[in-house]
C-alpha cells in the first residue's frame, strides 16, 4: 500500500495542516467536507499545496508526518513545498505528486 504525506493551507487562518493518508484526493474532501467539530473544520476552506509519496510503510510516512509538525514552522513547511528544495535527512523519503490538484 501507497502512503502520502498532503499539506493543506487555510488562507481564512494563514495555517498549514499536514498529514498522511492512502488517498490524498478522499482526504482532502473529508477535511473539506466532514461534518466533524475538528480542528481542521474551524479552518476551512482548505487548498492542496503539496503531496508526497513516501518510500516506505505506514510507520515511516507517522515518523515523517510527526518530523515536519514537531517543527512548528510555517518556514520549514514552506521550503518543503518549494520545487526547488531538495529534500534530504528525513524528508529523503518522499517524493513529490505534482499531478494532485484541488
Amino acid at each position: 500500500m501507497k502512503y502520502f504525506i498532503y499539506i493543506l493551507f487555510s488562507e481564512s487562518s494563514m495555517i498549514y495542516y499536514v498529514g498522511y493518508t492512502t488517498d490524498v484526493s478522499n482526504r482532502f474532501v473529508q477535511h473539506n467536507e466532514i461534518s466533524v467539530n475538528s480542528f481542521t473544520s474551524k479552518h476551512r476552506p482548505w487548498k492542496l499545496v503539496a503531496a508526497f509519496e513516501v518510500l516506505g510503510d505506514e510507520s515511516e510516512a507517522m515518523r515523517i508526518e510527526r518530523f515536519i509538525k514537531k517543527q512548528k514552522s510555517s518556514k520549514f513547511i514552506e521550503k518543503i513545498i518549494d520545487s526547488n528544495t531538495e529534500l534530504t535527512g528525513v524528508l529523503s523519503k518522499l517524493v513529490r505528486v505534482p499531478s494532485i490538484r484541488d
